[in-house]
């Protein structure tokens, strides 16, 4: 299976772990992560998210996340093409950054986009005849196809 993460799953275990919801999707990331580290599960790093994750102010966090996207299988870099179906799904709503995001695992050919992002999930739901990847949240994606159940 190859999945696209959204770069705010990669964040998840740096945020504040006493809400629920957070720690509960940290602990799935650290689960995904050992599918990665297992060749179980492929991930897919892009230039949009080393270029987000190369804004981060947090030294620490921003190596640490660099070396996890290390682990990708696959890189998605920039071109034209890429910017061309962005302005496409920013036509339907999507904000700029998101839609690189879904290009690059669009071009990929990923089988997910795994996002923590609820606002967009339920954007790339009602407009899903109009995206080439299944977006999901981190919590459905594990529940739904890791888990299966």
């Amino acid at each position: 299976m190859r999945i696209y993460l959204d770069l705010c799953v990669y964040n998840r275990p740096f945020d504040d772990q006493h809400q629920p919801r957070i720690a509960i999707e940290s602990l799935e990331f650290i689960f995904l992560l050992s599918k990665v580290i297992d060749g179980e599960i492929s991930t897919i790093n892009s230039f949009v998210l080393e270029y987000e994750n190369n804004k981060n102010p947090y030294t620490d966090r921003r190596n640490k996340i660099t070396d996890i996207l290390k682990l990708a299988a696959e890189y998605i870099d920039y071109d034209l093409s890429v910017s061309n179906r962005a302005k496409q799904l920013e036509a339907i709503g999507i904000m700029p950054i998101d839609a690189l995001h879904i290009v690059c695992a669009e071009k990929a050919k990923a089988n997910f986009f795994i996002t923590c992002d609820d606002t967009l999930v339920k954007k790339a739901k009602s407009k899903k005849e109009k995206i080439g990847v299944e977006i999901l949240n981190l919590i459905e994606f594990i529940t739904r196809e890791v888990f299966k159940l």
